[in-house]
């Protein structure tokens, strides 16, 4: 075991309690045995995740066809990164890890004994713990120290990076699956609804499939403009103007290829129904905070439509990301806007639940 001399045994913690219910408060340090790492954190970002757990989403809290999901009290936070304040001997060897490196582990805890894991496919696991979300097992980042467990899929990152955009490895690691799923190709005419942080990052390397047209659509012209700087080759605000319609004129009466969507809002899956062509390709990636109707006619008597679902980072999200940030394919700096300790959390999630102004908060420890 190595660690750094003034590890404290006490820190301060945002911790998920219930709904409307997060508490900043002193938590013990973790205490790490030899397959273990403990990571004094960088930085930690607020994701619309976060929002809608704190909101009281079925999603995390259980509800129709949803179970509970959260596991409290726990320290909130899944898009951490953080430098090696303490390691032990085994976990050193297996990660190539020694005290000062700069490290992330995936957001999923997985268990290695289901089905999913032992085939390969951890991103499933059935236990689906979250940091973030699930006590113990899966504390969070949105503390001073956080601890990667012996189950933990840690990677090395290059301390190139400033803290603020390395925090954005865990939702462009996502991205990277969402689009991987998506399949685009050099004809596919592509929109990208909902344009928040991931949403910017899948723009960005759906440009990098080179489709024929990209389509970024949201109703915050901040965003939308953001989406034009960074590959967008139409921007549509659908509160000005009528996107189905816009889609179609542009497809020459057929609708787009590919639709993805981000936004957690019911509207979106409505709208991207409407505007896909005959066998185009659906691709949801949200949480939502609200069930969604519609007539599947429109998907299988009608269309005939692919239905993609895309859940955190695949197999290989977070190597990607990782190499594409320290490249400096993917641009992260327009989207991190706005930063506050971790003391100030309540004005952070305030500013990060309207939206307006920023796009991407987060909490510096």
């Amino acid at each position: 075991m190595k660690q750094m001399n003034d590890i404290p045994e006490k820190m301060m913690a945002l911790m998920c309690c219930a709904p409307h219910d997060y508490q900043y408060r002193e938590v013990a340090v973790p205490h790490i045995n030899e397959d273990e790492i403990l990571v004094q954190v960088e930085a930690c970002g607020i994701c619309a995740g976060d929002m809608k757990s704190y909101k009281g989403a079925a999603m995390f809290w259980g509800g129709g066809v949803l179970p509970p999901w959260n596991d409290v009290p726990c320290v909130a936070g899944h898009e951490f990164i953080g430098v090696v304040a303490a390691i032990g001997d085994n976990a050193a060897q297996k990660h190539g890890l020694a005290l000062g490196d700069r490290a992330i582990a995936e957001q999923i805890v997985p268990c290695w004994e289901c089905r999913f894991c032992r085939s390969g496919k951890h991103w499933m696991c059935e236990k689906a713990n979250i940091h973030g979300h699930q006590k113990i097992v899966a504390d969070g980042g949105m503390a001073r120290y956080m601890k990667y467990g012996s189950r933990d899929v840690v990677h090395k990152v290059s301390k190139t990076i400033e803290a603020q955009h390395a925090a954005m490895l865990e939702p462009l690691s996502c991205s990277v699956h969402t689009i991987e799923r998506a399949q685009i190709g050099f004809e596919d005419i592509v929109v990208v609804a909902g344009l928040g942080p991931i949403g910017l990052c899948k723009l960005q390397l759906a440009k990098l499939k080179n489709p024929k047209l990209l389509i970024g659509i949201d109703n915050n012209e901040k965003r939308l403009n953001v989406a034009k700087k960074l590959g967008a080759d139409i921007v549509l605000n659908f509160q000005k103007t009528d996107a189905v319609d816009e889609v179609l004129k542009l497809s020459d009466g057929y609708g787009c290829d590919i639709y993805i969507h981000n936004s957690g809002h019911p509207s979106g899956v409505i709208q991207g129904l409407k505007m896909l062509r005959k066998l185009g390709r659906f691709v949801e990636f949200s949480v939502f905070s609200a069930e969604t109707s519609v007539d599947w006619s429109i998907i299988g008597d009608r269309k005939e439509l692919d239905i993609v679902g895309s859940h955190i980072s695949g197999l290989y999200g977070y190597p990607v990301a990782i190499d594409f940030l320290e490249r400096g394919i993917i641009n992260v700096e327009d989207i991190v806007t706005h930063t506050f300790p971790l003391e100030k959390w309540q004005d952070a999630f305030a500013l990060a639940e309207k939206g307006v102004e920023s796009i991407k908060v987060v909490l510096i420890p």
